[in-house]
């Protein structure tokens, strides 16, 4: 077996893997692409960081790979579709450095309410100036954490033993596990409202991008202070500098930026009011002795005994058994992901039921897969099958899993209910031949639709013209249909499935919405 081991990892960590007196563990860092492509060819793993490429062609070049180890949690320097698409399966240490980040988000905090990089440089110049670095106390202020996962957790902890006030964004946290942690579960329009202080803790998604922009920064308290320890392109720069001038924000400590490293002359690094890391969160002793480790016996378990554990783009199951179960994993993926984008409230409990062919098959993975698809919307590429169970426990929601014997409509069909304060969804599919998705029933109504691409979901009163209505308006705006399906209620309610080839602008959502007899209506991207 060979490994190489292409940027720094702990001693320790590399000490694991040659425990194994078979193995040819070599240590080669600071590699140039073209040399990493010559000597790639014979090796069964590789183990990098952040500053190793792992290109498609470096995949295609490593003949014998197996496995890609990722001292760290992010994956971006990995090509995952080439490794997925070549069998290689690709694992990170996921949760390996949430202290370390935590602890300097809590730093930065403390650094900007007193100053203190400004205090230290002038005084360091010759100056005595006490008056011009007055603070402020982080005690009975409130911080506003933005994605509760296990960093948002850990600075909450240590916020709370500053005797902060803590509210918390994340709409895959349960109420439950907010009063276990002393924290309040808010929208983010009234975190921004409330909060003195903002540290920023979700992944980059298009959801996320530029989620601190003018509109927000106009939502927040005057005098605000904004932390952000976890992906520059969460804060739309220029916005962030216009409300430092203006006074609206009094500070902001960026660990992370928009472009690594940043131009000389970019204006957050010159501003009097931020405080500028060059992306150390995670760069602590500890925290790299962690995560070397712990990926090396990650690869070695791999190598050793087929064990597979925190792999980002592979289940933990046989090739023989992935290929009979793979068509039930798109359904449970994509059944999860239509119930969760239609959703309305907070999540406190998801009821997985299996029908017909389902119970015989590892049911274990289709319920990981409705996961993964319930919670992609929030976590991104983060979430996956092997720890998609995980997050959903973290957040405290409740999983129910059942069988059932009684004949259904279909030879196998799967059905997803989800609880929240508002309201519960309630979502069936199953499979047709050659393993086609097709959601069957929403809230109890029979409706047939494929389950892919861009969809419009509607709820309306059963009353003439509203397919009509439907039609008229994405006809206008340049949106074709491909499939319109319609479910009628007992009740005189109705659901629509609309599956359309292009975006649904928000503006012709609003036209949409203003139908008489639309109840509801929402775009679904799967």
């Amino acid at each position: 077996m060979k490994i190489l081991v292409c940027d720094k990892l702990s001693a320790q960590g590399i000490e694991r893997l040659r425990q194994e007196a078979a193995w040819q563990v070599d240590v080669k860092t600071g590699l140039t692409p073209a040399e990493l492509l010559e000597i790639v060819g014979d090796y069964d793993a590789l183990l990098v960081r952040s500053t190793t490429k792992v290109t498609a062609a470096v995949i295609q070049a490593a003949r014998n790979l197996r496995v890609i180890g990722r001292a760290g949690t992010g994956v971006d320097n990995i090509n995952l579709e080439a490794a997925t698409n070549k069998g290689v399966v690709v694992m990170n240490t996921p949760g390996g450095n949430s202290v370390s980040v935590a602890e300097l988000s809590m730093g930065l905090m403390l650094a900007m309410a007193r100053s203190v990089p400004q205090a230290s440089g002038s005084t360091k110049e010759g100056q005595w100036d006490k008056k011009g670095f007055t603070g402020v106390e982080l005690k009975d202020k409130t911080l506003g954490v933005v994605g509760f996962g296990k960093i948002g957790m850990e600075v909450a902890k240590r916020a709370r033993a500053f005797q902060m006030n803590v509210v918390v964004f994340d709409p895959y946290v349960s109420e439950r596990l907010a009063q276990d942690l002393s924290v309040k579960l808010v929208s983010l329009d009234t975190l921004f409202a409330q909060s003195d202080v903002i540290t920023l803790h979700v992944p980059l998604l298009e959801s996320t991008r530029h989620l601190v922009n003018a509109a927000s920064i106009a939502k927040m308290k005057d005098g605000v202070r904004i932390v952000n320890t976890a992906r520059g392109e969460l804060i739309h720069e220029a916005d962030l500098v216009a409300g430092l001038d203006s006074g609206k924000v009094a500070g902001a400590a960026l660990d992370v930026l928009s472009m690594e490293p940043p131009a000389k002359d970019t204006p957050l690094l010159k501003h009097p009011r931020t405080i500028v890391t060059p992306h150390i969160a995670a760069s602590t002793a500890e925290a790299q002795e962690t995560v070397g480790v712990e990926i090396a016996e990650q690869v070695r378990g791999f190598l050793k005994d087929g064990i597979i554990r925190n792999a980002v783009n592979f289940p933990s199951v046989s090739f023989e058994e992935y290929k009979k179960i793979g068509p039930f994993l798109q359904l449970g993926e994509s059944l999860g992901g239509f119930g969760s984008q239609i959703c309305q409230g907070r999540l406190s409990e998801v009821g997985i039921r299996y029908y017909g062919e389902t119970v015989d098959i590892n049911t274990h993975l289709i319920a990981s897969s409705i996961l993964v698809g319930i919670l992609k919307p929030i976590l991104g590429d983060a979430i996956n099958l092997i720890n998609a169970r995980k997050h959903l426990d973290e957040r405290g929601i409740l999983l129910i899993e059942s069988q059932s014997s009684r004949v259904r409509s279909f030879s196998n069909l799967i059905s997803v209910r989800l609880k929240t304060d508002a309201r519960e969804e309630w979502v069936e599919g199953t499979i047709l031949s050659q393993g086609r998705s097709r959601l069957v029933s929403v809230d109890g109504i029979d409706i047939e639709a494929p389950l892919h691409g861009a969809i419009l979901f509607i709820r309306n009163n059963d009353t003439p013209g509203v397919i009509g209505q439907i039609g008229t308006l994405l006809g206008n705006n340049q949106v074709n249909i491909a499939n319109f399906a319609l479910g009628r209620g007992e009740s005189g309610q109705a659901v629509g499935v609309v599956n359309v080839d292009s975006e649904v602008p928000e503006r012709l959502l609003q036209e949409i919405r203003s139908c008489p007899s639309i109840r509801f209506a929402r775009v679904v991207q799967l």
